[in-house]
């Protein structure tokens, strides 16, 4: 199946409103923001399909206005079904001077010979918040499968100004990569990415809190790097989604508002 959302939001106030929305089957749009006077508006990508299947070509087109805010959620697991063929995905995100978007999907749970290619491009003007996120799992690992999907892939880009500042490349074919190798999961099963970009806060201080909040979990490896863009990059390895995904939730919690249009916190 073929399928496309837009959204396009727009500040108004000290808020942020929904400008434009358009879906096509299996997707639908809520909004669940509890305060639509202050920032930032949040909706939910909603899905009436179980998963993606077989030959699914999804494109996803989101502009952010200047000084606008959103924080795009998912309402469950992403699960890959089995596949005969492959199917792909295909995101794009257009940032404003001063505008801030967050998106940490629900991880995503491959099947057994699932085949599927994320094409994942961030568009950044000067002074924007930026937060993205991912899961992967093993597969469906309390009914014996570990990864034996076929094909993950997961293609990354983050512009700024149109220059290329971040490319992140996540592949995963179990079938010719030992995944217990060394410099692989060594022993882990799922694995998550953090994303942060802001330029206008002290990134080493920002560091020093996730080190900590992420020292104080267990049977996780972690690690971090600071970006010349004023950013932060994040991995994270363990043994379970909930667990990652509450870390990048956490993680997201206590990083400081946008300056610009007195964002509060995303969380």
């Amino acid at each position: 199946m073929k399928a496309s959302v837009h959204i396009e939001v727009a500040a108004q106030g000290s808020g942020t409103f929904l400008k434009k929305a358009y879906f096509e089957t299996p997707f639908k749009l809520a909004n669940v923001t509890e305060d639509k006077e202050v920032n930032p508006l949040e909706l939910m990508l909603m899905s009436c399909s179980p998963g993606i299947l077989d030959e699914d070509d999804y494109v996803f087109k989101i502009d952010v206005g200047q000084n606008a805010a959103l924080y795009l959620q998912t309402q469950a697991y992403q699960r890959i079904f089995h596949m005969k063929k492959s199917a792909r995905q295909e995101l794009k995100v257009n940032l404003n001077k001063g505008s801030s978007f967050c998106f940490l999907p629900h991880p995503t749970v491959p099947h057994e010979q699932s085949d599927f290619t994320s094409c994942n491009n961030f568009y950044l003007a000067d002074n924007c918040r930026f937060i993205f996120g991912e899961v992967l799992t093993c597969g469906r690992k309390l009914n014996g499968e570990v990864f034996l999907f076929t094909k993950y892939q997961s293609i990354s880009s983050v512009f700024l100004n149109n220059k290329l500042i971040i490319k992140e490349n996540l592949l995963m074919m179990p079938s010719f990569i030992n995944v217990a190798a060394m410099g692989q999961m060594e022993g882990y099963t799922h694995q998550a990415g953090f994303i942060y970009l802001q330029q206008t806060v002290n990134m080493e201080d920002i560091q020093q809190q996730v080190l900590n909040l992420l020292a104080a979990e267990s049977d996780i490896e972690f690690g971090t790097s600071i970006l010349p863009a004023n950013g932060l990059i994040i991995r994270l390895l363990g043994k379970g989604a909930e667990q990652l995904y509450n870390c990048l939730l956490r993680i997201n919690a206590i990083l400081p508002q946008q300056t610009v249009n007195t964002l509060h916190h995303v969380s």
